[in-house]
């Protein structure tokens, strides 16, 4: 099953020729908001990225906050990889570098993911750090998934150009 079909259909801004400057302009101002953003969650559940106030279990916090960061991250990913490249392919050429990984690379945080792996480990629950390495992995692949079929559904009616012609 190929997901994405033709995305590639107009250069992406870092191989644009010209000045790179704009194109780090707008990930620089996309990534503090992203950032701004994944620090107001952590801020709602006042414990930062464990939220144990409302889901502590056992020694240490499954850090439930940062797989839903992730996650929903992955899932708005799959929702722009479509929107902007099969959809709005005449979208500026800005966009999303600073939406992509301006905004939702701010947003969603690997190293809070591995702290809190070594956290759960240095609290003497090796089985849970082990478990929600994996459930992470595997809920942000269905994020993503999911971002793109339903973008693409909505969207396009789940109709893809297909660029392959001729047969086996």
């Amino acid at each position: 099953m190929h997901l994405l079909g033709g995305t590639h259909r107009h250069p992406h801004p870092d191989h644009s020729p010209g000045s790179q400057i704009p194109v780090v302009a707008v990930v620089a101002l996309g990534g503090a908001v992203g950032a701004l953003l994944r620090y107001s969650a952590g801020r709602i559940w006042r414990n930062g990225s464990d939220a144990s106030l409302l889901w502590h279990q056992g020694t240490a916090a499954v850090p439930w906050t940062t797989l839903l960061v992730n996650v929903v991250g992955c899932f708005l990913m799959g929702v722009l990889t479509i929107a902007l490249k099969e959809r709005f392919t005449g979208a500026p050429r800005l966009l999303n570098p600073m939406l992509g990984t301006g905004v939702l690379g701010g947003f969603t945080t690997f190293s809070s993911y591995s702290d809190d792996t070594r956290r759960l480990i240095e609290n003497g629950q090796p089985l849970t750090a082990v478990g929600y390495l994996f459930l992470t992995v595997a809920a942000c692949m269905v994020g993503i998934v999911l971002g793109v079929a339903m973008t693409r559904l909505v969207l396009t009616g789940g109709v893809t150009e297909n660029k392959h012609e001729g047969g086996a």
